[in-house]
């Protein structure tokens, strides 16, 4: 169901850290194809508790620069240096600022995180350079960074619609989740423009969702072109209700206590990175479950 969801203000963790968590898709449909190319969804966010780990430093000058980051992405492309600029741009602030990530979550897997690190970004320094700018404000940023920076801007479990950034605060339950991260990076692109993908499922609702219709469209093509996630997948699919977050690579499965998850995790091929989190209806940035 919907939900009021409060005004909290983001704050960073006890040893400075700025939190960026990391989401699932629980139900992904694509409606079809907007005129633009982007494809019409419907989907559902929620976060869980595992996370980047943001750090900022005040500096003298107007430079931003990312002192540490993963080394694939060169610090330029960073949507973390790129979430900066866009702040500054949008509020003529001239402050500079260093940033460090410490990177927990995988790359290309599905898992939202270098949209939720550009998201803290937003969030810490519209705090850091008093900026001002209120949550819609940052969001409407957010969206011309990536279409899942809203909804860790909001830091709200929702459903949502359009490509994504259309969203519906709701309450959901909180399980935990096994995650397996099979070590590749599914291209989202070449999902989308594969010919075989269901792109014309008819939408539901969210009651609809909540009684078991949870499919994602991606799953079929994401198994064919990647036989490392079809593998990984029917290891899972054994075991438990195994499920693709976005385009994956990465799965899950939803396990109702902590020992049953981390009874599975230690089951996990030593080959598969894994780990256990717990489902949150509120980003762990605003500090409440």
């Amino acid at each position: 169901m919907a939900i009021l969801v409060p005004v909290l203000t983001p704050r960073p963790d006890t040893d400075g850290a700025w939190l960026a968590p990391a989401k699932l898709n629980l139900m992904l449909r694509v409606l079809g194809r907007r005129a633009d190319g982007y494809h019409r969804l419907q989907t559902v966010f929620q976060f869980v508790d595992r996370c980047d780990r943001l750090y900022f430093d005040h500096r003298d000058d107007s430079r931003i620069e990312r002192l540490e980051g993963p080394a694939e992405v060169p610090p330029e492309q960073d949507l973390v240096v790129r979430a900066a600029h866009a702040l500054a741009e949008a509020t003529g602030c001239r402050s500079g600022i260093s940033i460090r990530v410490d990177k927990h979550l995988p790359m290309g897997g599905g898992l939202g995180g270098g949209s939720s690190d550009a998201a803290t970004t937003l969030h810490a320094l519209n705090q850091l350079w008093g900026t001002g700018l209120s949550v819609e404000q940052l969001a409407e940023i957010g969206l011309r960074l990536g279409a899942d920076v809203p909804v860790f801007v909001r830091g709200a479990a929702a459903w949502g619609e359009g490509v994504g950034e259309t969203l519906v605060p709701v309450e959901l339950p909180t399980p935990w989740y096994l995650v397996l991260a099979p070590p590749c990076h599914v291209a989202t692109a070449a999902v989308f423009a594969d010919p075989g993908l269901t792109r014309d499922s008819a939408p539901i609702t969210l009651v609809d969702f909540l009684r078991g219709n949870a499919v994602n469209d991606c799953l079929r093509t994401v198994l064919d072109q990647y036989p490392i996630v079809r593998q990984a997948f029917d290891w899972l699919a054994d075991r438990a209700e195994a499920k693709l977050t976005g385009t994956g690579a990465c799965l899950f499965a939803a396990l109702p206590s902590q020992s049953e998850a981390d009874q599975l995790l230690a089951e996990v091929p030593d080959e598969i990175p894994a780990f256990v989190a717990r489902g949150r209806n509120r980003s762990p940035l605003f500090g409440v479950a």
